[in-house]
């Protein structure tokens, strides 16, 4: 059994068979073979040994001619590896005796191999297992060959090991056989972790290399609670996982007895719970659970999933599906949030070393206008089916909104001359989650007519951590002091302007901030739909005093690790089952 701690950006537990993906993005299978098919099998490893050599003993005359023989040694040394009896004999046993597939066999094998020359003190005897790897790899590719299973080809449920998630390959995820995921690198708002959300299976980013000691097929547990992932749990473990499951699912069916119960404090204070969806089928889950609408419709799978450019009516569809579940309750579809560098059909960005701080959002909107009208028309259009709200991301100066409202109002006369029918008078609002949009909110407040707070996005810009690398990640923490007063003044200026106020990120999805964010004076949540039973059930068990006293107390201290332990505690005396 090994442990591996990660960090956790979507909750749960879930158990069973490993599927492993490789560098190139394609699985490697655990199939077993037939007894009479055991022979064909040999054959076919053998192939794949034979073009592999030749292929080796290819690279090693080439270099040898190019470079001289030492530089052709070590090809000569692959070659040798690869034609090893003592590893020709281990592959034969695997597939005569316990019936592994040749691509299983190659796999569990070699890493294994791998495994003995990392752990050696010598680093140049360390190195040579990348050399193993490359010969798994090549191996591999001859063997899957046509027979190459994406990830998208599932047929039953796995848990999807992966060096990394781009967030295309996350959307792509099969929701009926995917029951979780690792990844060895990436952070909490990554767009990959929202989708994890989206999907409600547990994921766990951020652990360090591991895939060189799984196999597809190993079992493993991965916990979405606390960023753990066990490889080949022994039994004990396991049965205390599996009982933590059960636990899971007894407090899930308690808190769906809170779906149709107001979302309001013990004291009677009404608040609103919104939904945060990535796709058009999550409106579902909004709705039962009870939301009070959608209060952030992404919209970048529309871009993310596609080589091409999503149609109008691609961008319509999407849209009325939720905006006709939601009926006459608010539907906030949140323009484009991407960078250059993630839509396909748009030219590559020249000098884009930070796409963080480079032309992505709103920016990317307003500098490619045909592509920003296109959504603009569609989601107009669904607002003639139900209340839909328009919010445009990362807007940083007055003079951004203005520009993108301006497309906006240019989109409406050219509907109107058409006689298309949409809502004239629909709200026009912009999230905050740069520090500018907060420095600037007593002028943003007279021209919006709502705000989202963005906290994923707000915490990376304020403490300058970028929220995918694992390297600063400790560093990216939402109880940070500075980050809390930033909240602090724009729900401050957004009451005293009597502008609705809502916060979006991850952190407000998260319990042990509840009482907090309540205590600073938030009166709205939007998160994640899987979320919502436990925010709503934390609501119902405070009053607001409670939590201005908490809120008081926090505001006083100045260490984010001091914080979070402290909302932990208040959280476990309060709402003792969610604070476990």
């Amino acid at each position: 059994m090994q442990k591996l701690q990660g960090i956790a950006v979507s909750p749960g537990v879930a158990i069973g068979e490993a599927l492993v993906m490789d560098h190139e993005g394609f699985r490697i299978p655990r199939r077993f073979v037939a007894r009479d098919a055991v022979e064909e099998e040999l054959e076919r490893l053998d192939g794949a040994i034979a073009s592999v050599g030749q292929e080796i003993a290819g690279n090693r005359d080439a270099v040898a001619r190019e470079l001289g023989e030492k530089y052709g040694a070590i090809f000569e040394a692959h070659l040798q590896m690869l034609q090893d009896a003592r590893l020709h004999g281990e592959l034969e046993e695997m597939i005569r005796q316990r019936h592994y597939s040749p691509e299983y066999a190659v796999s569990h094998a070699l890493r294994r191999y791998a495994q003995v020359f990392q752990r050696l003190e010598s680093s140049y005897l360390a190195e040579r297992a990348n050399d193993i790897f490359d010969i798994e790899k090549r191996l591999l590719r001859h063997l899957l060959g046509r027979r190459r299973e994406e990830i998208s080809n599932l047929t039953s449920d796995v848990l999807v090991l992966a060096h990394n998630l781009t967030p295309s390959e996350t959307t792509n995820l099969d929701r009926k056989f995917v029951q979780g995921f690792v990844t060895e690198v990436g952070g909490p708002g990554s767009h990959t972790a929202i989708v994890a959300e989206a999907l409600e299976i547990p994921a766990v980013v951020g652990t360090g290399l591991f895939l060189t000691e799984v196999s597809g097929g190993d079992q493993v547990i991965i916990d979405g609670d606390n960023g753990l992932v066990i490889l080949q749990p022994n039994e004990e473990t396991l049965a205390r996982y599996r009982h933590e499951v059960e636990e899971i699912r007894t407090l899930a069916t308690r808190l769906q007895s809170l779906r149709d119960l107001p979302m309001e404090t013990a004291d009677g204070v009404r608040l609103q719970l919104l939904g945060n969806i990535e796709f058009p089928y999550e409106v579902d889950h909004c709705v039962d659970r009870g939301a009070d609408g959608v209060g952030l419709y992404r919209t970048e799978f529309l871009y993310l999933g596609s080589e091409t450019e999503p149609t109008e009516e691609v961008h319509y569809q999407a849209y009325s599906q939720v905006v006709r579940a939601m009926g006459d309750k608010p539907v906030t579809i949140r323009t484009f949030d991407l960078g250059a560098d993630k839509v396909p059909h748009l030219p590559e960005p020249e000098d884009e070393r930070n796409p963080f701080l480079g032309l992505r959002s709103i920016r990317l909107a307003l500098r490619n206008l045909p592509l920003f009208r296109t959504q603009l028309r569609a989601a107009l259009r669904a607002s003639a089916l139900g209340s839909v709200r328009i919010m445009f991301p990362l807007v940083s100066t007055l003079l951004e909104f203005r520009q993108a409202k301006m497309v906006l109002n240019d989109v409406m006369e050219d509907l109107e001359e058409h006689g298309i029918d949409f809502d004239h008078d629909l709200q026009i609002g912009m999230m905050v989650e740069v520090p500018a949009a907060v420095m600037m909110i007593d002028s943003f407040v007279e021209v919006v007519d709502f705000l989202s707070i963005g906290t994923n996005d707000l915490v990376q810009y304020t403490l300058a951590v970028d929220r995918s690398n694992k390297d600063v990640v400790e560093l990216y923490n939402p109880a940070d002091p500075a980050v809390l007063k930033l909240i602090v003044a724009a729900i401050q200026a957004a009451d005293l302007n009597s502008v609705p106020i809502d916060l979006c990120g991850q952190m407000s999805g998260n319990p042990i901030y509840t009482m907090l964010l309540l205590g600073l004076g938030l009166r709205h949540f939007s998160v994640s739909p899987s979320a919502m039973p436990e925010i709503k059930d934390v609501c119902r068990h405070v009053t607001i005093e409670q939590c201005q006293a908490v809120a008081n107390r926090v505001m006083s201290m100045e260490n984010a690790q001091d914080i979070k332990r402290y909302l932990k505690e208040e959280l476990k005396a309060c709402v003792p089952e969610l604070g476990e």
